[in-house]
Protein backbone atom coordinates (compact mmCIF):
# COMPACT_ATOMS: atom_id res chain seq x y z
CA UNK A 1 0.00 0.00 0.00
CA UNK A 2 1.41 3.33 -1.05
CA UNK A 3 0.86 6.08 1.50
CA UNK A 4 0.40 9.82 0.99
CA UNK A 5 2.98 11.28 3.39
CA UNK A 6 5.37 9.43 5.70
CA UNK A 7 7.10 11.33 8.49
CA UNK A 8 10.18 9.56 9.85
CA UNK A 9 10.61 10.67 13.44
CA UNK A 10 8.08 11.67 16.08
CA UNK A 11 9.80 14.49 17.91
CA UNK A 12 8.20 17.91 18.14
CA UNK A 13 9.06 18.65 14.49
CA UNK A 14 7.47 15.43 13.27
CA UNK A 15 4.31 15.80 15.35
CA UNK A 16 3.66 19.47 14.59
CA UNK A 17 4.23 18.84 10.87
CA UNK A 18 1.75 15.97 11.02
CA UNK A 19 -0.71 18.31 12.78
CA UNK A 20 -0.42 20.95 10.04
CA UNK A 21 -0.74 18.41 7.22
CA UNK A 22 -3.80 16.78 8.80
CA UNK A 23 -5.40 20.21 9.13
CA UNK A 24 -4.75 20.70 5.42
CA UNK A 25 -6.55 17.48 4.57
CA UNK A 26 -3.60 15.19 3.89
CA UNK A 27 -3.12 11.62 5.10
CA UNK A 28 -0.12 11.18 7.35
CA UNK A 29 1.84 8.19 8.63
CA UNK A 30 4.35 8.74 11.45
CA UNK A 31 7.08 6.15 11.98
CA UNK A 32 9.32 6.22 15.05
CA UNK A 33 11.79 3.86 16.70
CA UNK A 34 10.25 4.53 20.13
CA UNK A 35 6.73 4.67 21.56
CA UNK A 36 6.86 8.50 21.96
CA UNK A 37 7.28 8.57 25.72
CA UNK A 38 10.85 9.76 26.29
CA UNK A 39 12.39 11.38 23.20
CA UNK A 40 14.61 14.46 23.26
CA UNK A 41 11.55 16.70 22.96
CA UNK A 42 10.32 15.32 26.31
CA UNK A 43 13.45 16.53 28.12
CA UNK A 44 13.15 20.16 27.01
CA UNK A 45 13.04 22.88 29.66
CA UNK A 46 9.72 24.15 28.35
CA UNK A 47 10.97 27.74 27.95
CA UNK A 48 10.09 29.02 24.48
CA UNK A 49 13.08 31.28 24.14
CA UNK A 50 12.60 33.20 20.91
CA UNK A 51 12.93 36.65 22.48
CA UNK A 52 15.67 38.54 24.31
CA UNK A 53 17.84 35.46 24.70
CA UNK A 54 20.96 35.05 22.61
CA UNK A 55 21.45 32.03 20.35
CA UNK A 56 24.10 29.44 21.14
CA UNK A 57 26.44 30.82 18.45
CA UNK A 58 26.93 34.33 19.83
CA UNK A 59 29.96 36.61 20.11
CA UNK A 60 31.94 35.94 23.28
CA UNK A 61 30.72 32.35 23.67
CA UNK A 62 34.25 30.91 23.56
CA UNK A 63 35.70 33.40 26.07
CA UNK A 64 32.75 33.08 28.44
CA UNK A 65 32.91 29.29 28.33
CA UNK A 66 36.64 29.30 29.13
CA UNK A 67 36.01 31.68 32.01
CA UNK A 68 33.31 29.42 33.46
CA UNK A 69 35.60 26.43 33.06
CA UNK A 70 38.17 28.14 35.30
CA UNK A 71 35.44 28.76 37.89
CA UNK A 72 34.20 25.18 37.65
CA UNK A 73 30.78 26.38 36.42
CA UNK A 74 31.03 25.63 32.70
CA UNK A 75 27.94 24.06 31.13
CA UNK A 76 29.96 22.85 28.13
CA UNK A 77 32.09 19.72 27.87
CA UNK A 78 33.95 18.82 24.68
CA UNK A 79 35.02 15.19 24.67
CA UNK A 80 38.20 14.15 22.86
CA UNK A 81 37.22 12.27 19.71
CA UNK A 82 38.72 10.96 16.48
CA UNK A 83 35.63 12.05 14.54
CA UNK A 84 36.85 14.77 12.17
CA UNK A 85 33.24 15.93 11.60
CA UNK A 86 33.10 17.17 15.20
CA UNK A 87 36.12 19.41 14.69
CA UNK A 88 34.73 20.74 11.40
CA UNK A 89 31.49 21.51 13.21
CA UNK A 90 33.36 23.29 16.05
CA UNK A 91 35.36 25.36 13.56
CA UNK A 92 32.20 26.48 11.78
CA UNK A 93 30.47 27.14 15.09
CA UNK A 94 33.25 29.47 16.24
CA UNK A 95 33.15 31.30 12.92
CA UNK A 96 29.37 31.64 13.13
CA UNK A 97 29.57 33.45 16.47
CA UNK A 98 29.90 36.97 15.10
CA UNK A 99 27.92 40.19 15.44
CA UNK A 100 26.52 40.25 11.90
CA UNK A 101 25.09 36.75 12.16
CA UNK A 102 23.81 37.44 15.68
CA UNK A 103 21.76 40.41 14.47
CA UNK A 104 20.18 38.34 11.68
CA UNK A 105 19.57 35.34 13.95
CA UNK A 106 17.80 37.42 16.60
CA UNK A 107 15.51 38.95 13.98
CA UNK A 108 14.62 35.50 12.63
CA UNK A 109 14.05 34.14 16.13
CA UNK A 110 11.54 36.90 16.82
CA UNK A 111 9.73 36.46 13.51
CA UNK A 112 9.21 32.72 13.87
CA UNK A 113 8.87 32.81 17.64
CA UNK A 114 5.69 34.89 17.36
CA UNK A 115 4.27 32.38 14.87
CA UNK A 116 5.00 29.40 17.13
CA UNK A 117 3.58 31.05 20.23
CA UNK A 118 0.35 31.93 18.43
CA UNK A 119 0.03 28.38 17.08
CA UNK A 120 0.60 26.77 20.48
CA UNK A 121 -2.00 29.07 21.99
CA UNK A 122 -4.45 28.20 19.20
CA UNK A 123 -3.89 24.46 19.70
CA UNK A 124 -4.60 24.87 23.40
CA UNK A 125 -7.55 27.25 23.19
CA UNK A 126 -9.23 26.06 19.98
CA UNK A 127 -8.31 22.38 19.71
CA UNK A 128 -8.37 21.77 23.46
CA UNK A 129 -4.82 20.43 23.79
CA UNK A 130 -3.66 20.82 27.38
CA UNK A 131 -0.09 22.15 27.07
CA UNK A 132 0.05 24.05 30.40
CA UNK A 133 1.00 27.00 28.15
CA UNK A 134 1.58 30.40 29.78
CA UNK A 135 2.47 33.87 28.51
CA UNK A 136 4.29 35.02 31.63
CA UNK A 137 7.65 35.99 30.15
CA UNK A 138 11.12 34.89 31.22
CA UNK A 139 13.17 35.95 34.22
CA UNK A 140 16.84 36.34 33.33
CA UNK A 141 19.09 35.99 36.37
CA UNK A 142 22.67 37.27 36.23
CA UNK A 143 25.33 35.88 38.52
CA UNK A 144 28.17 37.88 36.91
CA UNK A 145 28.22 41.68 37.34
CA UNK A 146 29.89 42.20 33.95
CA UNK A 147 27.23 40.30 32.00
CA UNK A 148 24.45 42.08 33.93
CA UNK A 149 25.99 45.49 33.19
CA UNK A 150 26.28 44.59 29.50
CA UNK A 151 22.64 43.48 29.36
CA UNK A 152 21.53 46.72 31.01
CA UNK A 153 23.35 48.66 28.30
CA UNK A 154 21.60 46.62 25.62
CA UNK A 155 18.25 47.49 27.22
CA UNK A 156 18.98 51.05 28.25
CA UNK A 157 15.92 52.44 26.47
CA UNK A 158 12.82 51.85 28.60
CA UNK A 159 10.14 49.68 27.00
CA UNK A 160 7.50 48.38 29.41
CA UNK A 161 6.01 46.06 26.78
CA UNK A 162 9.26 44.14 26.35
CA UNK A 163 11.12 44.12 29.66
CA UNK A 164 11.34 45.28 33.26
CA UNK A 165 14.50 45.56 35.32
CA UNK A 166 13.62 44.11 38.71
CA UNK A 167 14.70 46.21 41.66
CA UNK A 168 17.06 44.42 44.02
CA UNK A 169 14.62 44.48 46.94
CA UNK A 170 11.87 42.92 44.76
CA UNK A 171 13.82 40.01 43.26
CA UNK A 172 12.52 37.52 45.80
CA UNK A 173 8.94 38.46 44.90
CA UNK A 174 9.66 36.94 41.48
CA UNK A 175 12.16 34.20 42.41
CA UNK A 176 11.91 33.42 46.13
CA UNK A 177 14.58 30.69 46.01
CA UNK A 178 17.56 32.80 44.86
CA UNK A 179 20.22 34.11 47.23
CA UNK A 180 21.46 37.68 47.57
CA UNK A 181 24.53 36.67 45.54
CA UNK A 182 22.73 37.22 42.23
CA UNK A 183 23.73 40.51 40.63
CA UNK A 184 20.44 41.35 38.97
CA UNK A 185 17.24 40.13 37.31
CA UNK A 186 15.42 41.31 34.20
CA UNK A 187 11.87 40.21 33.39
CA UNK A 188 11.57 39.76 29.62
CA UNK A 189 7.86 39.77 28.93
CA UNK A 190 7.42 38.18 25.48
CA UNK A 191 8.67 34.67 26.19
CA UNK A 192 6.31 31.83 27.06
CA UNK A 193 6.58 28.39 28.66
CA UNK A 194 4.76 25.08 28.86
CA UNK A 195 5.19 21.42 29.87
CA UNK A 196 6.96 19.53 27.02
CA UNK A 197 5.70 16.13 28.17
CA UNK A 198 2.10 17.34 28.03
CA UNK A 199 2.74 18.87 24.60
CA UNK A 200 4.11 15.65 23.15
CA UNK A 201 1.46 13.38 24.66
CA UNK A 202 -1.38 15.72 23.78
CA UNK A 203 -0.20 16.04 20.18
CA UNK A 204 0.10 12.26 19.91
CA UNK A 205 -3.43 11.84 21.28
CA UNK A 206 -4.91 14.51 18.99
CA UNK A 207 -3.21 13.11 15.89
CA UNK A 208 -4.39 9.56 16.58
CA UNK A 209 -7.95 10.73 17.23
CA UNK A 210 -7.95 12.67 13.96
CA UNK A 211 -6.75 9.93 11.66
CA UNK A 212 -2.94 9.94 11.71
CA UNK A 213 -1.38 6.49 11.40
CA UNK A 214 1.36 5.68 13.92
CA UNK A 215 3.92 2.92 13.37
CA UNK A 216 5.95 2.83 16.58
CA UNK A 217 8.92 0.90 17.97
CA UNK A 218 10.22 0.39 14.45
CA UNK A 219 13.50 1.88 13.29
CA UNK A 220 13.87 2.87 9.65
CA UNK A 221 17.33 1.72 8.59
CA UNK A 222 17.40 1.91 4.81
CA UNK A 223 16.22 4.21 2.07
CA UNK A 224 15.84 3.24 -1.60
CA UNK A 225 16.12 5.85 -4.33
CA UNK A 226 16.33 6.20 -8.07
CA UNK A 227 15.24 8.43 -10.96
CA UNK A 228 15.53 11.50 -8.69
CA UNK A 229 13.03 10.33 -6.10
CA UNK A 230 12.80 8.26 -2.96
CA UNK A 231 11.22 4.91 -3.82
CA UNK A 232 10.79 3.40 -0.34
CA UNK A 233 12.09 3.20 3.20
CA UNK A 234 12.67 0.01 5.18
CA UNK A 235 13.01 -1.27 8.71
CA UNK A 236 14.23 -4.74 9.66
CA UNK A 237 10.61 -5.89 9.34
CA UNK A 238 8.82 -3.87 6.68
CA UNK A 239 9.15 -1.70 3.59
CA UNK A 240 7.03 1.44 3.16
CA UNK A 241 6.23 3.50 0.08
CA UNK A 242 4.79 7.02 -0.07
CA UNK A 243 4.39 9.97 -2.40
CA UNK A 244 6.25 12.26 0.02
CA UNK A 245 8.77 11.55 2.78
CA UNK A 246 9.69 13.90 5.60
CA UNK A 247 12.93 13.17 7.43
CA UNK A 248 12.64 14.38 11.01
CA UNK A 249 15.07 12.07 12.75
CA UNK A 250 16.63 14.47 15.25
CA UNK A 251 20.36 14.03 15.64
CA UNK A 252 20.39 10.72 13.77
CA UNK A 253 21.73 11.07 10.22
CA UNK A 254 21.86 7.44 9.07
CA UNK A 255 19.32 7.91 6.27
CA UNK A 256 20.87 11.18 5.10
CA UNK A 257 24.27 9.50 5.10
CA UNK A 258 22.90 6.78 2.81
CA UNK A 259 21.88 9.53 0.39
CA UNK A 260 25.40 10.99 0.65
CA UNK A 261 23.87 14.15 2.13
CA UNK A 262 26.44 15.43 4.63
CA UNK A 263 24.32 17.35 7.11
CA UNK A 264 26.36 19.86 9.11
CA UNK A 265 24.94 18.85 12.44
CA UNK A 266 26.25 17.24 15.63
CA UNK A 267 24.56 15.54 18.58
CA UNK A 268 24.84 17.61 21.76
CA UNK A 269 24.04 15.79 24.98
CA UNK A 270 21.95 17.69 27.49
CA UNK A 271 20.47 16.92 30.92
CA UNK A 272 17.35 17.73 32.87
CA UNK A 273 16.23 17.28 36.46
CA UNK A 274 12.52 17.19 37.23
CA UNK A 275 11.52 17.44 40.90
CA UNK A 276 9.08 18.87 43.41
CA UNK A 277 9.90 21.68 45.83
CA UNK A 278 8.02 23.98 48.22
CA UNK A 279 5.50 26.08 46.30
CA UNK A 280 6.46 29.22 48.18
CA UNK A 281 10.01 29.03 46.78
CA UNK A 282 9.10 28.54 43.13
CA UNK A 283 9.72 31.31 40.56
CA UNK A 284 6.63 32.90 39.06
CA UNK A 285 7.69 31.93 35.54
CA UNK A 286 10.45 30.23 33.57
CA UNK A 287 13.82 31.45 34.78
CA UNK A 288 17.14 31.56 32.93
CA UNK A 289 20.34 31.66 34.97
CA UNK A 290 22.04 33.38 32.05
CA UNK A 291 25.66 32.98 33.14
CA UNK A 292 25.25 29.31 34.07
CA UNK A 293 23.24 28.05 31.07
CA UNK A 294 20.61 26.71 33.49
CA UNK A 295 16.88 27.06 32.85
CA UNK A 296 14.35 26.53 35.67
CA UNK A 297 10.69 26.15 34.69
CA UNK A 298 7.72 25.83 37.05
CA UNK A 299 5.01 23.45 35.82
CA UNK A 300 1.62 22.42 37.10
CA UNK A 301 2.92 19.58 39.27
CA UNK A 302 6.69 20.00 39.46
CA UNK A 303 9.81 21.95 38.50
CA UNK A 304 12.35 21.23 35.78
CA UNK A 305 15.90 22.49 35.42
CA UNK A 306 17.99 21.82 32.33
CA UNK A 307 21.67 22.36 31.66
CA UNK A 308 24.88 20.97 30.21
CA UNK A 309 26.04 20.61 26.65
CA UNK A 310 28.36 17.74 25.83
CA UNK A 311 29.93 17.70 22.37
CA UNK A 312 31.57 14.51 21.15
CA UNK A 313 29.80 12.17 23.58
CA UNK A 314 27.98 9.06 22.35
CA UNK A 315 27.15 7.81 25.85
CA UNK A 316 23.37 7.49 26.26
CA UNK A 317 23.59 6.99 30.02
CA UNK A 318 22.89 9.61 32.67
CA UNK A 319 26.35 10.50 33.97
CA UNK A 320 26.11 11.15 37.70
CA UNK A 321 29.04 13.58 37.68
CA UNK A 322 27.12 15.81 35.28
CA UNK A 323 23.97 15.69 37.40
CA UNK A 324 25.95 16.61 40.50
CA UNK A 325 27.66 19.45 38.61
CA UNK A 326 24.27 20.90 37.64
CA UNK A 327 23.07 20.68 41.23
CA UNK A 328 26.26 22.25 42.56
CA UNK A 329 26.14 25.22 40.18
CA UNK A 330 22.42 25.71 40.82
CA UNK A 331 22.81 25.58 44.61
CA UNK A 332 25.47 28.30 44.58
CA UNK A 333 22.75 30.84 43.89
CA UNK A 334 19.68 29.34 45.57
CA UNK A 335 18.76 29.01 49.21
CA UNK A 336 18.79 25.47 50.65
CA UNK A 337 15.69 23.39 49.90
CA UNK A 338 14.93 19.72 49.38
CA UNK A 339 14.59 18.45 45.82
CA UNK A 340 12.06 15.64 46.10
CA UNK A 341 10.85 12.98 43.64
CA UNK A 342 13.83 13.65 41.36
CA UNK A 343 13.74 12.30 37.81
CA UNK A 344 17.05 12.46 35.95
CA UNK A 345 17.08 12.56 32.15
CA UNK A 346 19.57 12.90 29.33
CA UNK A 347 19.20 13.11 25.56
CA UNK A 348 20.84 14.37 22.39
CA UNK A 349 19.97 17.63 20.65
CA UNK A 350 20.72 17.99 16.92
CA UNK A 351 22.86 21.16 16.74
CA UNK A 352 23.83 23.04 13.61
CA UNK A 353 26.83 25.38 13.89
CA UNK A 354 24.80 28.56 13.34
CA UNK A 355 21.48 27.86 15.13
CA UNK A 356 19.67 27.53 11.79
CA UNK A 357 17.42 24.47 11.29
CA UNK A 358 17.87 22.20 8.28
CA UNK A 359 14.52 22.45 6.51
CA UNK A 360 13.48 22.15 2.88
CA UNK A 361 13.44 19.80 -0.08
CA UNK A 362 16.41 17.64 -0.93
CA UNK A 363 18.07 19.15 -3.99
CA UNK A 364 18.23 15.81 -5.79
CA UNK A 365 15.27 13.81 -4.47
CA UNK A 366 12.30 16.16 -4.74
CA UNK A 367 9.85 13.99 -2.77
CA UNK A 368 12.14 14.09 0.29
CA UNK A 369 11.82 16.98 2.72
CA UNK A 370 14.04 17.66 5.74
CA UNK A 371 12.81 18.90 9.11
CA UNK A 372 15.90 18.60 11.31
CA UNK A 373 18.65 20.41 13.18
CA UNK A 374 16.54 22.42 15.60
CA UNK A 375 19.00 21.85 18.47
CA UNK A 376 17.77 23.23 21.79
CA UNK A 377 15.08 25.28 19.97
CA UNK A 378 12.86 22.47 18.71
CA UNK A 379 9.99 23.30 21.04
CA UNK A 380 10.43 27.03 20.39
CA UNK A 381 10.12 26.83 16.59
CA UNK A 382 8.46 23.46 15.86
CA UNK A 383 5.00 24.80 14.91
CA UNK A 384 6.37 27.67 12.81
CA UNK A 385 8.65 25.37 10.85
CA UNK A 386 5.81 22.86 10.45
CA UNK A 387 3.74 25.49 8.62
CA UNK A 388 6.67 26.12 6.28
CA UNK A 389 6.95 22.43 5.41
CA UNK A 390 3.18 22.17 5.00
CA UNK A 391 3.17 25.03 2.50
CA UNK A 392 6.07 23.44 0.63
CA UNK A 393 4.07 20.20 0.25
CA UNK A 394 0.53 21.50 -0.22
CA UNK A 395 1.56 24.07 -2.83
CA UNK A 396 4.18 21.78 -4.42
CA UNK A 397 6.84 24.46 -4.07
CA UNK A 398 10.54 24.29 -4.73
CA UNK A 399 12.83 25.70 -2.06
CA UNK A 400 13.54 28.79 -4.16
CA UNK A 401 9.82 29.63 -4.16
CA UNK A 402 9.58 29.68 -0.37
CA UNK A 403 10.80 32.90 1.24
CA UNK A 404 10.72 31.18 4.63
CA UNK A 405 13.05 28.40 3.47
CA UNK A 406 15.47 30.92 1.99
CA UNK A 407 15.36 32.98 5.19
CA UNK A 408 15.49 30.39 7.93
CA UNK A 409 16.97 27.18 6.56
CA UNK A 410 20.57 26.26 7.25
CA UNK A 411 20.72 24.98 3.67
CA UNK A 412 20.43 28.59 2.46
CA UNK A 413 22.41 30.57 4.99
CA UNK A 414 25.58 30.91 2.92
CA UNK A 415 28.94 30.63 4.63
CA UNK A 416 29.02 29.78 8.31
Amino acid sequence: MKRDIIIIGAGIMGLTTAYELLKAGRKVTIIDESDITDSTSFGNAGLLSAFDKGPLANPGIVFNTLKLMLKGESPVNIHPTLDIKIYKWLWKFVNSANKDRLKRTLALFEKYGHISNDLYEKMQNVDGLDFDFHRKGMLSVFTEQSSYDKKLLDYAIKNDDIFEVIEKNKIKDFIPCVTDDVKGVIHFKRNTHFDPKRVMLELKRYLKENGAEFILNERIMNIEYGNKEIKSISSALNTYEADTYIMSTGYQTLLADKLKQNLMMTPAKGYSLTFTMPKELQPITSTLFADLFIVMTPRRDDIRITSKLEIGSIDHRVVKEQIESIKENFKKYTIPFEMENIIEWTGFRPLTPNDMPLIGRDEKYKNLIYGMGLGWLGMTFGPALATILKDLIINDLENKNSDDILLFSGFYQGKY
